[in-house]
C-alpha cells in the first residue's frame, strides 16, 4: 500500500461517496484504494474504473441527510483502517462529529483520530489549510472559543514544526510566516487583551532567535489581505483562519493534516446533509484534496 492513495468516503448519509465517485471519474488515477462499502458506492453513483475497494461493514439502510450511530461507526472504522494500511497518503471525505459521538467515539474530528493512530515520538497532528499559495495553520483546532488555551510553549512548538514541514516537505528553506494577534487590533497594547503581550510576543521573540522568519502578532482583520506576502499565515483559532481562506478560495480550499508520517487531505467543507442523495454535490474540493497528494 505504500504507493497508494487511500480514500475514505466519510459519513454514509452525507455527500462523501458522491464527491469521491465524481472526483475519481474525472481524475482517472491508477494508484487509488477506496475504503468504503459497495452498497454505499452503488447508492451514490458508479465508478468508471475498477478500483480496489476495501469493504467497511455497513448493515443499516442508507438515509441521506440523517445523523445515525451506524454512520459514526462506519466513519470511524474507515479512518482507522486507512491508518492501519500505511499508504502514500490519506484523503478523507467529510464525517459528522455528532454521528461519531453517537457511536461512542469522543473525537472532535478526523484530525484527532489520525493523531491517535498515527502519531509517535510526541508527534502532533496540525490543521493546515491550502489553496494554491494561500496557506493557513491553526494553532488550535475544533474547540469552543471559551476553551481556547494558548501557551508560549505551544506556539513555539507548533511554529517550529511548521518550519520543518516547509523545509522537509515543501522544499521552502526560508519560509515567511505571519502571526495573527489573538484579540481585536492585536490587543492594542493590552487594552483589548493581554494574550499578545504575555504569550504571543514572547513566543515570537524566541522563534526569531531560533532563525524563524515570523512577524510580531498583527491585527487579523487586515493581515489576511496581505496573504500573498507570506508563505503561511498562522491563526489562533478555527474561524480566525478559515473564514478568510474559504471566502477567498471557496471550494479550492483543502484541509491538510501535517506533522505525522503520512499526509492527509480532505475537502474544506462538511457532510452537506441538506443535499445528500440529490446528486447536487460539487466535487471540486475533493478533486483538489486528491491532487494535493498525487
Amino acid at each position: 500500500m505504500e504507493n497508494k492513495i487511500l480514500i475514505t468516503t466519510g459519513d454514509p448519509n452525507g455527500i462523501g461517496a458522491e464527491i469521491t465517485i465524481k472526483a475519481l471519474n474525472k481524475l482517472k488515477l491508477d494508484n487509488v484504494v477506496v475504503i468504503s462499502n459497495k452498497k454505499i458506492l452503488d447508492f451514490y453513483g458508479k465508478l468508471d474504473s475498477d478500483y480496489e475497494i476495501i469493504e467497511i461493514p455497513f448493515d443499516e439502510d442508507i438515509q441521506p441527510g440523517k445523523v445515525i450511530k451506524a454512520g459514526g461507526e462506519f466513519s470511524f472504522s474507515s479512518v482507522k483502517k486507512a491508518c492501519e494500511l500505511k499508504g502514500k497518503a490519506i484523503v478523507t471525505a467529510p464525517v459528522a462529529k455528532n454521528a461519531l459521538h453517537l457511536a461512542g467515539y469522543d473525537f472532535n474530528g478526523q484530525t484527532e483520530i489520525l493523531q491517535k493512530y498515527l502519531a509517535h515520538d510526541n508527534q502532533l497532528a496540525e490543521m493546515f489549510f491550502v489553496a494554491e499559495n494561500f496557506r493557513v495553520l491553526l494553532l488550535t483546532r475544533h474547540c469552543a472559543l471559551k476553551d481556547i488555551q494558548l501557551t508560549k510553549e505551544l506556539v513555539i512548538e507548533k511554529i517550529t514544526n511548521l518550519k520543518e514541514f516547509f523545509v522537509n516537505k515543501l522544499g521552502i528553506v526560508e519560509p515567511k510566516f505571519a502571526l495573527c494577534g489573538f484579540n481585536p487590533h492585536a490587543g492594542e497594547d493590552g487594552i483589548l487583551g493581554r494574550e499578545e503581550i504575555e504569550i504571543l510576543q514572547p513566543a515570537v521573540d524566541i522563534l526569531k532567535g531560533n532563525g524563524i522568519n515570523i512577524t510580531n502578532p498583527l491585527p487579523a482583520d487586515t493581515l489576511f489581505a496581505k496573504y500573498r506576502d507570506f508563505d503561511c499565515i498562522i491563526a489562533n483559532y478555527h474561524d480566525q483562519g478559515l473564514i478568510p481562506i474559504k471566502t477567498v478560495a471557496g471550494n479550492k480550499t483543502v484541509n491538510m493534516t501535517i506533522g505525522l508520517d503520512v499526509i492527509r487531505t480532505s475537502p474544506g467543507h462538511g457532510t452537506a446533509f441538506d443535499i445528500a442523495g440529490k446528486n447536487m454535490a460539487d466535487e471540486t474540493s475533493m478533486i483538489e484534496a486528491i491532487k494535493a497528494v498525487m
